[in-house]
């Protein structure tokens, strides 16, 4: 979630950005992944909560919050080739937000020359 929020605040300033998804949020990309209801380590316990609250307040989750900043800016979201590879994902088994897949070296060198980079 605070990656896709970043990400919003990114585009609504004008920037282009470059997404290196993996781990988890790989997993939650896959086609038939349906609808994420856990968090990460810093959430753990707190699922049911937060998720109920943000359906009564209608808080779009992660994936439609990414999905509408690609609507409105330049975003480009990348799968680990790594842990695809591991896991047994291809492309064709990832939504079509995933633009390709790469490895992290790849990602690095298109980091390198960027004005920010963050690690969620």
């Amino acid at each position: 979630m605070a990656g896709s929020i970043i990400v919003s605040g990114a585009v609504a300033n004008g920037m282009e950005v470059n997404v290196f998804v993996t781990f988890w949020a790989l997993m939650e990309m896959r086609k038939n992944a349906g609808e994420n209801t856990k968090l990460g380590v810093e959430g753990k316990g707190m699922e049911k909560q937060l998720f109920s609250i943000m359906k009564e307040k209608k808080v779009p989750s992660w994936k439609d919050t990414l999905k509408q900043a690609m609507e409105v800016g330049d975003v480009h979201v990348y799968g680990c080739a790594m842990f695809a590879d591991l896991m047994g994902i291809g492309k064709d088994d990832l939504d079509p937000m995933i633009e390709e897949v790469i490895g992290v070296s790849q990602f690095v060198d298109m980091a390198k020359d960027s004005k920010m980079t963050l690690f969620i």
